[in-house]
């Protein structure tokens, strides 16, 4: 089983974002931000990367709760893109932490826990997926 969690990890903002702040996604659109926003937002190191990936997929296919057990286990059964492609990093201006064990956590840029984390150096640090080439 593949998976896309990270450990004591934060995923920076992406090096070429035009966000100044961080900002809340629009809401009403059902899309990949929106929805890991809606799941990630006030829930601090509640779910894990696989745990966001894999409901937001879920939720827009429409997976019965019955069915996601067996459907995540195929999810899984080959690579998936982590949370470095999240447009929340790359477009929003949200860092993503990664726990000890492996739960996220949404950290705005420009505050002082995103520069803590920055200058921690047992955190590892992986920046965001550029948008461009």
């Amino acid at each position: 089983m593949h998976s896309t969690n990270y450990v004591n990890t934060l995923i920076t903002v992406a090096p070429d974002t035009k966000a100044v702040e961080a900002t809340q996604p629009p809401a009403g659109k059902g899309s990949v931000a929106e929805l890991q926003f809606e799941m990630m937002h006030g829930h601090d190191y509640e779910f894990t990367s696989d745990d966001v990936i894999f409901s937001v997929f879920a939720d827009r296919r429409s997976i019965a709760a019955d069915d996601r057990k067996p459907a995540r286990e195929e999810f899984f059964s080959k690579g998936q893109a982590c949370l470095r492609t999240s447009p929340l990093a790359k477009t929003y201006g949200w860092g993503i932490h990664a726990d000890a064990h492996s739960r996220v956590a949404l950290v705005p840029m420009g505050t002082d826990r995103y520069d803590s984390l920055m200058n921690d150096d047992t955190t590892v640090k992986r920046a965001a997926m550029k948008s461009s080439r």
